[in-house]
């Protein structure tokens, strides 16, 4: 017998400039806490509010742990998932820079047994699953792909972001798999992206009815600053929003969002769900 359906709802928790892509190539911790100002630790508590009862998987980049390390502790004790986003957030495609990247995370994923894990930008290669299972992680949910598709690499599983498929289910979903034209022009809505809840928040509610209707558990992900707003937010984005005109979604405010999903289906985190899958006969 499956597990019950329910949203399989993620944060990925990660500094209010992680958006803007301009200071990927910032490397001096001290610098990027400056540049956060704060934002991620006075974040927490309202986020940690709005969810309520909901126990949700929040991925941390990892640098965060260092600069506050009451934020993982206060994510566990709230009974929350606590997985892995990056250590530093930026585009991790090259195996390589992955791997040095999950090793600089090696300390507190240990002390706190993290066992998900969720690339930046949802960008992940077949070549950094091994990788990751000998990191000792059990699943990933880096891919794009159909709700209800879980995909085993070896001892590795993978929970993809959902899309909604407008021409049926392929057979095989082989990374990477991100949000691309391709991947629209295939016939999928990656509506578990924070993207599409911005400009279809109502679309993307009833996707997940029929999802869940259906007997399936969608993936959505959600940011921190798509709840609780940093300073001077999103005027502090001009520049880039400028440039990259997709890039307003993810300002807008999702807590109405939050509040109408919480209110209305059943939410657990990622881990819970695939330990109830792997339990069965």
């Amino acid at each position: 017998m499956n597990p019950s359906p329910r949203v399989l709802l993620t944060l990925d928790y990660e500094p209010w400039f992680a958006l803007t892509r301009r200071f990927d190539s910032l490397a001096d911790p001290n610098q990027r806490r400056d540049l956060d100002g704060g934002y991620v630790l006075s974040a927490l508590d309202p986020i940690l509010e709005k969810l309520g009862d909901a126990k949700v998987s929040f991925y941390l980049v990892g640098e965060i742990a260092e600069w506050y390390p009451e934020i993982p502790q206060k994510i566990v004790d709230a009974g929350h998932e606590l997985g892995l986003h990056c250590q530093t957030h930026r585009h991790l495609d090259d195996v390589k820079e992955l791997t040095h990247d999950v090793k600089a995370s090696t300390e507190w994923r240990k002390k706190y047994n993290v066992r998900g894990y969720r690339a930046p930008m949802i960008g992940i290669s077949e070549e950094a699953y091994p990788m990751l299972e000998a990191a000792g992680f059990l699943y990933s949910s880096s891919i794009y792909a159909p709700a209800g598709t879980l995909i085993q690499k070896n001892k590795m599983w993978e929970v993809p972001a959902s899309t909604f498929p407008l021409f049926g289910k392929q057979e095989n979903y082989q990374a990477p798999r991100r949000f691309s034209m391709r991947l629209l022009l295939g016939g999928e809505i990656p509506y578990g992206s924070s993207l599409v809840t911005g400009m279809m928040g109502w679309g993307v509610l009833k996707m997940i009815e029929h999802e869940l209707n259906a007997g399936r558990s969608p993936v959505i992900f959600l940011h921190p600053y798509e709840l609780v707003a940093p300073s001077n937010w999103p005027n502090r984005l001009l520049p880039d929003l400028m440039r990259n005109p997709l890039l307003w979604p993810f300002t807008w405010n999702k807590s109405g969002f939050l509040k109408t999903l919480l209110k209305n289906f059943p939410v657990s985190s990622v881990a819970s769900y695939l330990n109830e899958v792997l339990s069965q006969p």
